[in-house]
């Protein structure tokens, strides 16, 4: 079998001032803005110069942001542009931390190609009182049946699509919408539980 050629390369440029290539990557995280507010964030691609989130809150350019990734850790930098669902900023990283940054996109570039495991921030459990209480940004309270529960989030089987970003509350827990999927929605918890805080016996 032929051996499998590592993608670093194609993250650097010869030049001294290199621009770099971004790569499609997912990690969870949470942001903070100049007003010091603070908002979970999923990564869409990356690269050892810059990033671009999904974000329920946009940052304008020009703004100073920190940015937190639970599996590579902190990131300072300066939003350079809006999307559609969040914004993109530019890092200047020291060349001991950009070099090390280039080997974790490098193996979650190749993660795949060595067929390992998609890694979850959180392990899922689905748990015995699946039933819960959902109320929404207008008010509206729904009941709605938890797919899966993590300690940093939960998926609600629903018809209910509020917003990218909406602040909703599950039983008694606060927590943002940060993707819909086919039956339902995914929610970030505005504070994560403990090691421990979750199980089978849980209920929101």
């Amino acid at each position: 079998m032929a051996a499998i050629q590592p993608q670093l390369n194609y993250l650097y440029d010869s030049r001294e001032n290199r621009r770099f290539q971004r790569v499609p990557v997912t990690l969870f995280g949470r942001y903070m803005l100049e007003s010091r507010r603070e908002y979970p964030c999923q990564t869409v691609e990356m690269s050892p110069g810059d990033m671009t989130l999904f974000a329920p809150v946009k940052a304008q350019i020009g703004e100073k942001v920190v940015v937190y990734l639970d599996e590579i850790g902190r990131f300072a930098g300066v939003a350079m542009r809006q999307t559609d669902v969040g914004f993109a900023l530019s890092m200047n990283l020291p060349p001991m931390k950009r070099d090390k940054l280039a080997d974790q996109l490098t193996w979650f570039a190749n993660r795949h190609a060595f067929n390992l495991p998609e890694d979850r921030r959180h392990e899922r459990i689905t748990p015995l009182m699946q039933r819960t209480l959902v109320r929404l940004p207008d008010g509206q309270e729904i009941i709605a049946k938890i797919k899966d529960i993590s300690l940093s989030g939960v998926g609600i089987e629903t018809e209910a699509r509020p917003y990218l970003g909406a602040k909703v509350i599950i039983g008694t827990t606060p927590a943002v919408v940060v993707r819909h999927f086919e039956g339902g929605i995914g929610a970030e918890f505005e504070k994560p539980f403990h090691p421990g805080d979750i199980d089978e016996s849980t209920r929101l």
